[in-house]
């Protein structure tokens, strides 16, 4: 595993919407998570080390935990046949996204809806994208879509096979909620995340699913509240922030007016904590890279809410959703971050403004498990700043 330290930090965000920024400058990281964070008095400790150090000299711009998508359809490897499109994943790594988390391999041609057939899908993506991660991108694949026919049994047959997410309710053949409660409270009784499809129907087979769906099946995870991409009406989303507590999902493959509302009514509450930042792709609407880092941009520049706080939908907020080691910037966590800047031509005179005036930032370096994975993004604009790369 990786050691490597990051110094000369000029902006480190932690992902945790709490205290989303953190007064340091040098991250170090041992066997690919994160030992310590402070000043650069953390090195000398290092110099008479045994072990080797990767230095990463950050070159005064913002470090930020790895984005996380939390809507993603993909089916086995980097390749989509909703877009006929391959590298789909190593491309959002260009996007700063270093984790991805599995809605349903819907788009699987000629996709099972018999039980075994769903248990095997969901056992083969599981496994699939746990021995091999696209571009390194950790993929958590393998989630169950509700069919008709599956029984308790099933759930605890696939959480002891590692299956651990159950995709939108509303894709598969269960729609009412009185048939898909009862599934989503074995899912939960075996550990599993379960998300909801909310809103209008995005695919054939699936179902429109309203506000008072979601708090009768009570999943864990509201998704696209702003539509998938159609969004249920503005007094809909309300009933959804008052009457419950659940995470609510914003999509880039949605409603851009109803995703304001959301954060604006959140931001009211005190609750931005709730909101988690997702995709929805591959979809109808495409292949979208740099969806996360536009979604980010677009709540900062556009619902007023601080760049750092935006950072940390897409990052801690949704590693706590779905109790994941990476997303916040502490000792013990995965050392998966991303080095970003104001891109040439901003008026942002860093990253964080930048986004705040809506523009995309720079992706400079992108680290997984504390390993270099992008060397200058190939998508985004280029950052202003310069990594250099040595040894302690």
């Amino acid at each position: 595993m990786a050691n490597a330290v990051i110094t000369n930090i000029g902006t480190l965000v932690s992902g945790n919407i709490h205290e989303p920024l953190l007064q340091a400058d040098t991250i170090i990281i041992k066997d690919g998570k994160i030992e310590a964070v402070g000043d650069k008095k953390l090195i000398d400790a290092l110099k008479a080390h045994s072990d080797a150090y990767k230095l990463i000299d950050a070159g005064g711009m913002t470090v930020v935990p790895g984005l996380i998508d939390s809507h993603v359809h993909p089916v086995i490897g980097d390749y989509t046949p909703r877009q006929k499109m391959a590298d789909f994943i190593d491309s959002s790594l260009h996007g700063a996204v270093t984790t991805m988390i599995s809605a349903g391999e819907c788009h699987t041609p000629g996709r099972p809806t018999d039980p075994a057939g769903v248990k095997a899908l969901a056992v083969l993506a599981q496994r699939s994208f746990q021995k091999q991660r696209p571009g390194g991108v950790k993929v958590h694949g393998g989630a169950v879509i509700l069919e008709q026919g599956l029984t308790e049994a099933d759930f605890a047959e696939l959480a002891a096979n590692g299956v651990w997410l159950v995709g939108e309710v509303g894709l598969g053949s269960v729609k009412k909620p009185a048939e898909a409660a009862p599934m989503v409270r074995w899912a939960k009784a075996h550990g599993m995340k379960v998300m909801m499809h909310t809103g209008g129907t995005s695919i054939p087979g699936s179902s429109t699913v309203t506000a008072a769906d979601v708090l009768e099946v009570k999943p864990d995870v509201v998704s696209h509240i702003n539509g998938g991409p159609t969004a249920i009406s503005p007094a809909e989303v309300d009933k959804l922030i008052n009457d419950s507590e659940l995470a609510l999902e914003i999509v880039q493959c949605g409603n851009p007016k109803i995703a304001d509302q959301v954060v604006r009514k959140l931001a009211g509450k005190g609750k931005l904590n709730r909101i988690i930042l997702g995709n929805d792709a591959p979809s109808g609407t495409g292949v979208i890279p740099l969806g996360i880092l536009r979604t980010i941009t677009q709540i900062a520049s556009m619902s007023n809410i601080p760049a750092e706080a935006a950072i940390a939908m897409a990052t801690g907020n949704t590693a706590a959703v779905y109790g994941l080691s990476t997303g916040v910037i502490a000792p013990g966590k995965d050392a998966d971050l991303a080095i970003i800047d104001t891109p040439m031509g901003s008026i942002g005179k860093n990253a964080l403004e930048a986004i705040q005036a809506g523009d995309l930032p720079g992706v400079a370096l992108v680290l997984i498990d504390g390993e270099i994975k992008v060397n200058k993004s190939r998508n985004t604009p280029p950052a202003a700043g310069k990594v250099t790369v040595g040894q302690v």
